[in-house]
Protein backbone atom coordinates (compact mmCIF):
# COMPACT_ATOMS: atom_id res chain seq x y z
CA UNK A 1 0.00 0.00 0.00
CA UNK A 2 2.85 2.35 -0.78
CA UNK A 3 1.41 3.44 -4.13
CA UNK A 4 0.50 7.11 -4.72
CA UNK A 5 -2.78 8.08 -3.09
CA UNK A 6 -5.88 8.30 -5.24
CA UNK A 7 -9.44 9.09 -4.23
CA UNK A 8 -13.00 8.93 -5.51
CA UNK A 9 -15.29 11.93 -5.03
CA UNK A 10 -18.78 12.00 -3.52
CA UNK A 11 -20.65 11.21 -0.31
CA UNK A 12 -22.09 7.67 0.00
CA UNK A 13 -21.85 7.20 -3.74
CA UNK A 14 -22.09 3.82 -5.43
CA UNK A 15 -18.35 3.48 -6.00
CA UNK A 16 -16.50 0.83 -7.97
CA UNK A 17 -12.74 0.33 -7.71
CA UNK A 18 -10.30 -2.41 -8.62
CA UNK A 19 -6.55 -2.64 -8.11
CA UNK A 20 -6.34 -5.25 -10.89
CA UNK A 21 -8.48 -4.59 -13.97
CA UNK A 22 -11.22 -7.11 -14.62
CA UNK A 23 -11.76 -8.29 -11.04
CA UNK A 24 -15.22 -6.82 -10.53
CA UNK A 25 -17.82 -9.30 -11.77
CA UNK A 26 -20.36 -8.16 -14.31
CA UNK A 27 -24.06 -8.69 -13.80
CA UNK A 28 -23.92 -10.24 -10.33
CA UNK A 29 -22.22 -9.70 -7.00
CA UNK A 30 -21.33 -13.25 -6.01
CA UNK A 31 -20.48 -15.39 -9.03
CA UNK A 32 -19.58 -19.03 -8.65
CA UNK A 33 -15.92 -18.16 -9.25
CA UNK A 34 -14.34 -14.73 -8.81
CA UNK A 35 -11.44 -13.68 -11.05
CA UNK A 36 -7.92 -14.59 -9.87
CA UNK A 37 -9.25 -16.99 -7.23
CA UNK A 38 -10.62 -14.22 -4.99
CA UNK A 39 -13.48 -14.52 -2.52
CA UNK A 40 -16.66 -12.42 -2.63
CA UNK A 41 -17.79 -10.93 0.68
CA UNK A 42 -20.49 -8.39 1.49
CA UNK A 43 -19.92 -5.80 4.22
CA UNK A 44 -23.27 -4.40 5.42
CA UNK A 45 -23.45 -1.14 7.36
CA UNK A 46 -27.25 -1.08 7.57
CA UNK A 47 -30.00 -3.68 7.75
CA UNK A 48 -30.63 -5.55 4.50
CA UNK A 49 -34.12 -4.07 4.42
CA UNK A 50 -33.17 -0.44 5.09
CA UNK A 51 -34.81 1.95 2.60
CA UNK A 52 -32.85 2.17 -0.63
CA UNK A 53 -31.79 5.80 -0.05
CA UNK A 54 -30.36 4.84 3.36
CA UNK A 55 -29.02 1.38 2.55
CA UNK A 56 -25.25 1.14 2.88
CA UNK A 57 -23.23 -1.90 1.86
CA UNK A 58 -20.21 -2.82 -0.20
CA UNK A 59 -19.08 -5.98 -1.96
CA UNK A 60 -15.43 -6.88 -1.39
CA UNK A 61 -13.36 -9.21 -3.56
CA UNK A 62 -10.52 -10.36 -1.39
CA UNK A 63 -7.66 -12.82 -1.15
CA UNK A 64 -9.03 -14.49 2.01
CA UNK A 65 -12.43 -14.16 3.73
CA UNK A 66 -12.58 -12.00 6.87
CA UNK A 67 -13.56 -15.10 8.88
CA UNK A 68 -9.98 -16.43 8.70
CA UNK A 69 -8.32 -15.74 12.06
CA UNK A 70 -7.83 -17.50 15.38
CA UNK A 71 -10.43 -17.11 18.19
CA UNK A 72 -10.67 -13.77 19.96
CA UNK A 73 -9.66 -13.38 23.59
CA UNK A 74 -10.06 -10.35 25.88
CA UNK A 75 -7.47 -7.59 25.56
CA UNK A 76 -7.02 -5.34 28.57
CA UNK A 77 -6.74 -1.62 27.82
CA UNK A 78 -6.35 0.81 30.68
CA UNK A 79 -7.84 3.91 29.08
CA UNK A 80 -10.00 3.04 26.02
CA UNK A 81 -13.49 1.87 26.96
CA UNK A 82 -17.18 2.77 27.11
CA UNK A 83 -17.66 2.93 30.88
CA UNK A 84 -19.72 6.10 31.12
CA UNK A 85 -21.21 5.26 34.55
CA UNK A 86 -18.04 5.46 36.64
CA UNK A 87 -18.82 8.93 37.98
CA UNK A 88 -22.00 10.99 38.42
CA UNK A 89 -22.83 13.20 35.46
CA UNK A 90 -22.13 16.80 36.40
CA UNK A 91 -23.80 20.08 35.44
CA UNK A 92 -20.50 21.90 36.03
CA UNK A 93 -18.73 23.44 33.06
CA UNK A 94 -15.55 21.42 32.43
CA UNK A 95 -12.41 22.16 30.45
CA UNK A 96 -9.20 20.24 29.87
CA UNK A 97 -5.76 21.37 28.72
CA UNK A 98 -4.25 19.51 25.74
CA UNK A 99 -3.61 15.82 26.33
CA UNK A 100 0.17 15.17 26.49
CA UNK A 101 2.04 13.17 23.88
CA UNK A 102 3.22 9.81 25.24
CA UNK A 103 6.67 9.41 26.73
CA UNK A 104 6.74 5.64 26.17
CA UNK A 105 6.20 3.99 22.78
CA UNK A 106 2.51 4.03 21.86
CA UNK A 107 0.60 3.45 18.65
CA UNK A 108 -2.89 4.74 17.82
CA UNK A 109 -4.68 1.99 19.78
CA UNK A 110 -2.33 2.24 22.75
CA UNK A 111 -2.79 6.01 22.85
CA UNK A 112 -6.59 6.16 22.94
CA UNK A 113 -8.08 7.70 26.10
CA UNK A 114 -11.83 7.87 26.71
CA UNK A 115 -12.93 11.29 27.96
CA UNK A 116 -16.72 11.03 28.02
CA UNK A 117 -19.77 9.58 26.34
CA UNK A 118 -23.31 8.29 26.59
CA UNK A 119 -25.39 5.36 25.41
CA UNK A 120 -23.46 2.48 23.93
CA UNK A 121 -23.28 -0.25 21.34
CA UNK A 122 -25.97 -2.40 22.98
CA UNK A 123 -28.33 0.57 22.94
CA UNK A 124 -27.36 1.46 19.34
CA UNK A 125 -27.46 5.12 20.35
CA UNK A 126 -25.12 7.68 21.83
CA UNK A 127 -21.44 8.47 21.34
CA UNK A 128 -18.05 7.81 22.86
CA UNK A 129 -15.59 10.70 22.94
CA UNK A 130 -11.89 9.90 22.96
CA UNK A 131 -8.53 11.53 22.38
CA UNK A 132 -5.49 9.83 20.89
CA UNK A 133 -1.82 10.61 21.41
CA UNK A 134 0.66 8.33 19.63
CA UNK A 135 4.31 8.33 18.62
CA UNK A 136 4.67 5.23 16.44
CA UNK A 137 2.82 3.50 13.65
CA UNK A 138 0.78 0.38 14.24
CA UNK A 139 3.12 -2.53 13.50
CA UNK A 140 1.87 -6.06 13.06
CA UNK A 141 -1.63 -5.20 14.28
CA UNK A 142 -4.93 -4.17 12.76
CA UNK A 143 -8.12 -2.81 14.33
CA UNK A 144 -11.85 -2.65 13.74
CA UNK A 145 -14.69 -1.23 15.81
CA UNK A 146 -17.87 -3.34 15.85
CA UNK A 147 -19.55 -0.85 18.18
CA UNK A 148 -19.66 2.28 16.02
CA UNK A 149 -18.20 4.30 13.21
CA UNK A 150 -15.15 6.40 14.05
CA UNK A 151 -14.95 10.11 13.23
CA UNK A 152 -11.27 11.07 13.53
CA UNK A 153 -10.23 14.72 13.92
CA UNK A 154 -6.43 15.14 13.74
CA UNK A 155 -4.99 18.04 15.71
CA UNK A 156 -1.25 17.39 15.33
CA UNK A 157 0.49 15.22 12.76
CA UNK A 158 -0.78 13.36 9.72
CA UNK A 159 -2.43 9.93 9.85
CA UNK A 160 -2.12 7.40 7.07
CA UNK A 161 -5.13 5.12 7.39
CA UNK A 162 -4.55 1.87 5.53
CA UNK A 163 -8.00 0.24 5.33
CA UNK A 164 -9.53 -2.79 3.67
CA UNK A 165 -10.91 -0.58 0.89
CA UNK A 166 -7.80 1.53 0.31
CA UNK A 167 -5.70 4.25 1.88
CA UNK A 168 -6.70 7.65 3.29
CA UNK A 169 -4.17 10.22 4.43
CA UNK A 170 -5.54 12.93 6.70
CA UNK A 171 -3.88 15.93 8.29
CA UNK A 172 -5.04 18.61 10.72
CA UNK A 173 -7.96 20.60 9.26
CA UNK A 174 -9.22 17.36 7.68
CA UNK A 175 -11.36 14.56 9.10
CA UNK A 176 -11.74 10.87 8.33
CA UNK A 177 -14.61 8.47 9.00
CA UNK A 178 -13.96 4.74 9.35
CA UNK A 179 -17.23 2.80 9.09
CA UNK A 180 -18.22 0.28 11.72
CA UNK A 181 -16.47 -3.03 11.11
CA UNK A 182 -13.89 -1.84 8.58
CA UNK A 183 -10.40 -3.10 9.44
CA UNK A 184 -7.52 -0.66 9.32
CA UNK A 185 -4.01 0.24 10.44
CA UNK A 186 -2.78 3.71 11.45
CA UNK A 187 0.65 4.92 10.33
CA UNK A 188 2.27 8.17 11.45
CA UNK A 189 4.16 9.86 8.59
CA UNK A 190 5.21 12.80 10.81
CA UNK A 191 6.01 10.86 13.97
CA UNK A 192 4.03 12.02 16.99
CA UNK A 193 0.32 12.68 16.42
CA UNK A 194 -2.62 13.79 18.51
CA UNK A 195 -6.31 14.35 17.94
CA UNK A 196 -9.91 13.55 18.79
CA UNK A 197 -12.23 10.63 18.01
CA UNK A 198 -16.03 10.44 18.14
CA UNK A 199 -17.35 6.90 18.25
CA UNK A 200 -20.88 6.99 16.88
CA UNK A 201 -23.12 4.20 18.20
CA UNK A 202 -26.24 5.50 16.47
CA UNK A 203 -27.44 5.99 12.91
CA UNK A 204 -24.67 6.44 10.34
CA UNK A 205 -23.34 9.93 9.84
CA UNK A 206 -24.77 11.73 6.82
CA UNK A 207 -24.97 15.23 5.40
CA UNK A 208 -27.60 17.37 7.15
CA UNK A 209 -30.69 18.55 5.36
CA UNK A 210 -30.06 22.18 4.41
CA UNK A 211 -33.69 23.32 4.08
CA UNK A 212 -33.97 26.96 2.93
CA UNK A 213 -30.18 27.29 2.94
CA UNK A 214 -30.27 25.31 -0.30
CA UNK A 215 -27.97 22.97 -2.15
CA UNK A 216 -24.77 25.01 -2.48
CA UNK A 217 -23.67 25.77 1.07
CA UNK A 218 -22.23 23.91 4.04
CA UNK A 219 -20.38 20.68 3.16
CA UNK A 220 -20.78 19.63 -0.49
CA UNK A 221 -20.98 15.93 -1.42
CA UNK A 222 -18.31 16.20 -4.14
CA UNK A 223 -15.70 17.27 -1.57
CA UNK A 224 -15.88 13.97 0.32
CA UNK A 225 -13.24 11.52 -0.85
CA UNK A 226 -13.26 7.73 -0.67
CA UNK A 227 -10.18 5.55 -1.31
CA UNK A 228 -9.51 3.44 -4.35
CA UNK A 229 -8.75 -0.25 -4.05
CA UNK A 230 -5.30 -1.19 -2.78
CA UNK A 231 -4.35 -4.50 -1.25
CA UNK A 232 -1.68 -6.27 0.77
CA UNK A 233 -0.79 -9.89 0.06
CA UNK A 234 1.36 -10.40 3.14
CA UNK A 235 1.69 -13.38 5.46
CA UNK A 236 3.12 -13.40 8.98
CA UNK A 237 2.24 -13.29 12.66
CA UNK A 238 -0.21 -10.43 13.15
CA UNK A 239 -2.76 -9.30 15.72
CA UNK A 240 -6.35 -8.36 14.90
CA UNK A 241 -7.87 -6.12 17.59
CA UNK A 242 -11.65 -5.76 17.78
CA UNK A 243 -13.80 -3.46 19.88
CA UNK A 244 -17.01 -5.28 20.74
CA UNK A 245 -19.66 -4.22 23.27
CA UNK A 246 -17.39 -1.69 24.91
CA UNK A 247 -14.36 -3.94 25.38
CA UNK A 248 -11.31 -4.88 23.34
CA UNK A 249 -10.55 -8.35 22.02
CA UNK A 250 -7.59 -9.71 20.08
CA UNK A 251 -7.06 -12.62 17.74
CA UNK A 252 -3.99 -14.02 16.01
CA UNK A 253 -4.13 -13.74 12.22
CA UNK A 254 -1.53 -15.11 9.80
CA UNK A 255 -2.03 -12.57 7.01
CA UNK A 256 -2.85 -8.92 6.49
CA UNK A 257 -6.64 -8.44 6.48
CA UNK A 258 -6.16 -5.49 4.12
CA UNK A 259 -6.34 -7.85 1.16
CA UNK A 260 -9.31 -6.49 -0.81
CA UNK A 261 -8.32 -6.38 -4.49
CA UNK A 262 -11.55 -4.77 -5.71
CA UNK A 263 -14.78 -3.46 -4.26
CA UNK A 264 -17.99 -1.72 -5.16
CA UNK A 265 -20.72 -0.18 -3.05
CA UNK A 266 -21.50 2.82 -0.85
CA UNK A 267 -20.15 1.68 2.54
CA UNK A 268 -16.58 2.90 2.64
CA UNK A 269 -14.14 5.06 4.58
CA UNK A 270 -13.99 8.70 3.56
CA UNK A 271 -12.19 11.96 4.28
CA UNK A 272 -13.16 15.62 4.09
CA UNK A 273 -11.11 18.81 4.01
CA UNK A 274 -12.75 21.16 6.53
CA UNK A 275 -11.31 24.21 4.75
CA UNK A 276 -13.74 23.46 1.90
CA UNK A 277 -16.75 24.03 4.15
CA UNK A 278 -18.90 26.81 2.68
CA UNK A 279 -19.77 28.82 5.78
CA UNK A 280 -23.01 30.78 5.86
CA UNK A 281 -24.05 33.45 8.35
CA UNK A 282 -25.93 36.67 8.97
CA UNK A 283 -25.28 39.67 6.70
CA UNK A 284 -27.67 41.99 8.52
CA UNK A 285 -28.28 41.68 12.27
CA UNK A 286 -28.25 39.00 14.94
CA UNK A 287 -27.19 35.33 14.94
CA UNK A 288 -28.38 32.33 12.98
CA UNK A 289 -28.36 29.24 15.20
CA UNK A 290 -25.02 27.37 15.30
CA UNK A 291 -26.65 24.46 13.48
CA UNK A 292 -25.64 26.27 10.26
CA UNK A 293 -22.11 24.98 10.96
CA UNK A 294 -23.09 21.27 10.89
CA UNK A 295 -20.81 19.16 8.71
CA UNK A 296 -22.26 15.71 9.46
CA UNK A 297 -25.19 14.46 11.51
CA UNK A 298 -26.30 11.15 13.00
CA UNK A 299 -30.09 11.43 13.20
CA UNK A 300 -32.13 9.98 16.04
CA UNK A 301 -35.66 8.58 16.14
CA UNK A 302 -36.90 12.10 17.02
CA UNK A 303 -37.16 14.27 13.88
CA UNK A 304 -34.88 17.27 14.00
CA UNK A 305 -32.99 15.98 17.05
CA UNK A 306 -29.57 14.44 16.46
CA UNK A 307 -28.00 11.47 18.11
CA UNK A 308 -24.85 13.41 17.26
CA UNK A 309 -23.93 16.47 15.22
CA UNK A 310 -20.40 17.30 14.13
CA UNK A 311 -20.19 21.10 14.00
CA UNK A 312 -17.21 23.31 13.12
CA UNK A 313 -16.38 26.96 13.70
CA UNK A 314 -14.03 27.77 10.81
CA UNK A 315 -12.50 31.03 9.58
CA UNK A 316 -15.28 33.44 8.58
CA UNK A 317 -16.30 37.08 8.35
CA UNK A 318 -18.60 38.62 10.95
CA UNK A 319 -20.52 41.55 9.50
CA UNK A 320 -23.81 41.76 11.42
CA UNK A 321 -24.38 45.32 12.68
CA UNK A 322 -25.67 46.33 16.11
CA UNK A 323 -25.06 42.73 17.19
CA UNK A 324 -22.95 41.01 19.84
CA UNK A 325 -20.87 39.03 17.35
CA UNK A 326 -19.15 36.26 19.34
CA UNK A 327 -21.10 33.19 20.46
CA UNK A 328 -23.70 34.48 22.86
CA UNK A 329 -24.51 33.30 26.40
CA UNK A 330 -26.41 30.12 26.00
CA UNK A 331 -28.15 27.16 27.64
CA UNK A 332 -29.05 24.24 25.46
CA UNK A 333 -31.23 21.13 25.66
CA UNK A 334 -28.37 19.31 23.92
CA UNK A 335 -24.94 18.67 25.43
CA UNK A 336 -21.80 20.06 23.81
CA UNK A 337 -18.23 18.78 23.75
CA UNK A 338 -15.78 21.15 22.07
CA UNK A 339 -12.22 20.78 20.79
CA UNK A 340 -9.77 23.17 19.16
CA UNK A 341 -7.59 22.16 16.22
CA UNK A 342 -5.73 25.43 15.70
CA UNK A 343 -5.76 29.12 16.57
CA UNK A 344 -8.04 30.68 19.17
CA UNK A 345 -11.77 30.40 19.79
CA UNK A 346 -13.50 33.77 19.57
CA UNK A 347 -15.51 33.29 22.78
CA UNK A 348 -12.49 32.63 25.00
CA UNK A 349 -9.59 35.03 25.64
CA UNK A 350 -7.39 32.25 27.07
CA UNK A 351 -7.24 28.79 28.59
CA UNK A 352 -8.69 26.97 25.56
CA UNK A 353 -5.62 25.81 23.65
CA UNK A 354 -5.28 23.68 20.51
CA UNK A 355 -5.59 20.08 21.63
CA UNK A 356 -7.76 21.09 24.58
CA UNK A 357 -11.45 20.41 25.10
CA UNK A 358 -14.50 21.55 27.04
CA UNK A 359 -17.81 20.04 28.09
CA UNK A 360 -21.03 21.99 28.65
CA UNK A 361 -23.84 19.62 29.53
CA UNK A 362 -27.59 20.01 29.08
CA UNK A 363 -28.82 23.39 30.38
CA UNK A 364 -25.43 24.34 31.85
CA UNK A 365 -24.87 28.02 31.17
CA UNK A 366 -21.88 28.91 29.01
CA UNK A 367 -20.65 31.57 26.62
CA UNK A 368 -17.93 34.19 26.29
CA UNK A 369 -15.61 34.78 29.20
CA UNK A 370 -15.41 38.19 30.87
CA UNK A 371 -12.58 39.52 28.71
CA UNK A 372 -14.22 38.41 25.46
CA UNK A 373 -17.54 39.96 26.48
CA UNK A 374 -16.01 43.34 27.29
CA UNK A 375 -13.99 43.39 24.07
CA UNK A 376 -16.95 42.46 21.88
CA UNK A 377 -19.29 44.89 23.62
CA UNK A 378 -16.98 47.79 22.72
CA UNK A 379 -16.24 46.67 19.14
CA UNK A 380 -17.19 48.85 16.17
CA UNK A 381 -19.80 46.75 14.40
CA UNK A 382 -19.76 49.13 11.46
CA UNK A 383 -16.62 47.31 10.38
CA UNK A 384 -16.34 43.64 9.42
CA UNK A 385 -14.36 41.31 11.65
CA UNK A 386 -12.35 38.50 10.08
CA UNK A 387 -12.11 35.42 12.31
CA UNK A 388 -9.00 33.87 10.76
CA UNK A 389 -6.51 31.05 11.37
CA UNK A 390 -8.78 29.07 13.63
CA UNK A 391 -10.78 25.88 13.71
CA UNK A 392 -12.87 24.77 16.65
CA UNK A 393 -15.38 21.94 16.51
CA UNK A 394 -18.18 20.45 18.56
CA UNK A 395 -19.64 17.00 19.12
CA UNK A 396 -23.24 17.79 20.09
CA UNK A 397 -25.67 15.15 21.29
CA UNK A 398 -29.20 14.98 22.65
CA UNK A 399 -28.05 12.80 25.56
CA UNK A 400 -26.17 14.07 28.61
CA UNK A 401 -22.42 13.55 28.14
CA UNK A 402 -20.92 11.70 31.08
CA UNK A 403 -17.19 12.23 31.74
CA UNK A 404 -15.15 9.18 32.71
CA UNK A 405 -13.41 8.80 36.03
CA UNK A 406 -10.01 9.01 34.35
CA UNK A 407 -10.94 12.31 32.67
CA UNK A 408 -12.18 13.82 35.93
CA UNK A 409 -9.02 12.72 37.75
CA UNK A 410 -6.62 13.84 35.00
CA UNK A 411 -4.19 16.66 35.76
CA UNK A 412 -5.31 18.26 32.49
CA UNK A 413 -8.72 19.08 34.03
CA UNK A 414 -8.84 22.83 34.68
CA UNK A 415 -10.45 23.01 38.10
CA UNK A 416 -10.59 26.81 37.89
CA UNK A 417 -12.44 26.94 34.55
CA UNK A 418 -15.53 28.44 36.19
CA UNK A 419 -13.51 31.53 37.12
CA UNK A 420 -13.47 32.76 33.52
CA UNK A 421 -17.04 34.02 34.08
CA UNK A 422 -16.60 35.37 37.61
CA UNK A 423 -15.18 38.67 36.37
CA UNK A 424 -18.32 39.54 34.44
CA UNK A 425 -19.47 42.87 35.84
CA UNK A 426 -22.93 44.04 36.70
CA UNK A 427 -23.89 46.86 34.30
CA UNK A 428 -27.58 47.14 35.14
CA UNK A 429 -28.77 50.69 35.79
CA UNK A 430 -32.53 51.35 35.43
CA UNK A 431 -31.86 55.07 34.96
CA UNK A 432 -29.57 54.51 31.98
CA UNK A 433 -30.97 54.14 28.48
Amino acid sequence: MNAPLHYQSGFANEFASEAIPGVLPEGQNSPQRVAHGLYAEQLSGTAFTAPRHANRRSWLYRIRPAAMHRPFEPLAHATFHNRFDEAPATPNQLRWSPWPLPEASADFIDGLVTIAGNGGAAEQAGIGIHVYAANRSMEGRFFYDADGELLIVPQQGRLRLATELGVLEVKPLEIAVIPRGVRFRVELPDGAARGYVAENFGALLRLPDAGPIGANSMALPRDFLAPVAAYEDVEGDFELVAKFQGALWRAAIDHSPLDVVAWHGNYAPYKYDLTRYNTVGSISVDHPDPSIFTVLTSPSDTPGTANMDFVIFPPRWLVAEHTFRPPYFHRNVASEFMGLVEGAYDAKAGGFAPGGMSLHNCMSGHGPDAASFEKASAADTGKPDHIANTLAFMFETRKVIRPTRQALDAPQLQVDYYECWQGIRKHFDPSRV
